[in-house]
């Protein structure tokens, strides 16, 4: 059956303290907004429509970047949960089957879970998504007998004794599409806040004999965000379990609560992740690769037995095949690195070609930018380049070539051939002590004057 997704996302997120909209905070180098995405991408939705408000442009700008073919519909005042949901309606008017919706800042909504309320559409018109709440505070609460629910009471509508139930609303809800849009333009805002709630269709839908529905999920799966400390909670939830997975998944990890992973970190089966490890946005490791302690990596793919570190950097378009060595403080950038290349330690290689089996001395530098334009360095197979070279592109260096330890590398170096591009030595014999003296009676002088 098609399935159809509302994205919730116009909060401001005043709490936050912030100019940024609230679902554009991150957790795990990504937007919160991303996480609830990607969950409802998991019931291969046709259609994706994300309701923007606050910071609307920012807000269209990342869903787009998760979801070239989502739509942004932006809520320009907000009147509530319900009143965002209409104004998908008109993008969705005539889809068929199911629509769910779910929240830009409630990031952790598992697949499994979404999947379990489209199955209960089997016996319910509307469902809603619960938890037992340890602390219920000012969650809405909802009013049912076994899986059947009557209503959902808000907290500022609720009375003392509907305060006491624990079983509360997630706010995600599933209905048939033409059943959701037609129950929510019967919403009415009379209630403490003056806002439209779409909590409010289950006594619309119970009102017009629909059956009403409750799926339930662990707690820490509808963990909203809204303070700068509720951010922090949440990225811990999603490192402890993700470095669980990894784990459960067969990569070690040598001291598992300093690695930190992205949200769309792919590491392979038996890699191993040293201590301090940070991964950003677009990282794959594959199977048997080593990434040594104190790397920093981002956009980057690292191939099978291929090692790095420790204290090493890869940035976007860093590629190293099987078997690559990238050792410590080098850094690599929209480079590609060929088989069994070895790039030891104190190195720069940016936007750069080496071939396989290409050793890069100790102190390489790929000269790519001019001041305005970045340009390429090409260094071809078996080459040898020496300790603290200059690669000034645009430069290739051939097959079997090798540069002079020293050498700053201006024009291209032929296949086999050396190239030394450095300053003729001058030798000054005995001049050494007459300097020595010299600056000791400069220096004493100073001393002197202060």
């Amino acid at each position: 059956m098609p399935v159809s997704l509302v994205i919730l996302a116009a909060g401001q997120g005043t709490r936050m303290n912030s100019e940024r909209p609230k679902v554009l905070h991150h957790i795990a180098a990504a937007p919160m907004l991303h996480h609830a995405m990607q969950a409802g991408q998991a019931l291969s939705p046709d259609r994706v429509v994300v309701v923007a408000g606050h910071g609307a442009e920012a807000v269209r700008k990342a869903a787009l970047a998760f979801d070239d073919t989502c739509e942004v519909v932006v809520q320009a005042e907000q009147l509530g949960t319900g009143h965002a949901v209409a104004q998908a309606a008109p993008l969705l008017a005539g889809a068929a089957g199911d629509t769910v919706v779910l929240y830009g800042d409630t990031p952790f909504i598992r697949a499994e879970t979404l999947e379990a309320m489209l199955l209960a559409r089997a016996r319910h018109a509307v469902v809603v998504l619960g938890f037992e709440a340890r602390d219920p505070g000012r969650y809405g609460r909802l009013i049912a007998e076994g899986d059947a629910l009557h209503r959902i009471v808000e907290y500022k509508d609720a009375t003392d004794e509907e305060r006491a139930i624990t079983l509360c609303n997630s706010g995600v809800i599933c209905a048939d599409s033409a059943t959701l849009f037609d129950l929510v333009a019967a919403l009415g805002n009379d209630n403490a806040a003056g806002e439209y709630y779409l909590t409010d269709i289950v006594e619309l839908a119970r009102a017009r004999s629909l059956s009403a529905g409750v799926v339930t999920c662990p707690e820490a799966e509808t963990m909203g965000i809204n303070t700068r400390a509720q951010l922090a909670e949440a990225e811990a939830a999603f490192q402890s379990r993700a470095r669980a997975e990894a784990l459960e998944n067969g990569v070690t990890l040598t001291a598992p609560e300093t690695v930190f992973f992205a949200l769309d970190t792919h590491i392979g089966r038996d890699a191993i992740i040293g201590a301090n490890v940070v991964f950003g946005p677009g990282v794959t490791i594959e199977s048997e690769a080593e990434i040594l302690a104190f790397c920093h990596l981002t956009g980057c793919h690292v191939s099978r037995g291929a090692s790095v570190g420790p204290f090493a950097r890869l940035r976007p378009g860093a590629e190293l095949a099987e078997d690559v060595h990238v050792g410590n403080f080098v850094e690599i950038k929209n480079a590609i690195l060929d088989e069994g290349v070895k790039v030891g330690h104190l190195t720069y290689l940016g936007d750069a070609d080496v071939g396989e089996f290409t050793n890069i001395g100790a102190g390489t530098v790929t000269c790519n930018y001019d001041g305005v334009n970045k340009h390429r360095t090409r260094i071809g197979k078996r080459a040898f380049i020496g300790s603290d070279t200059m690669l000034v592109a645009p430069v290739s260096v051939g097959d079997g070539a090798m540069t002079g330890s020293g050498s700053v590398i201006t024009q291209d170096v032929p296949g086999d051939a050396v190239a030394l591009g450095r300053a003729k030595q001058v030798n000054k014999p005995g001049l050494a002590p007459k300097l020595f003296d010299m600056y000791k009676e400069i220096k004493a002088k100073r001393q002197k004057g202060a």
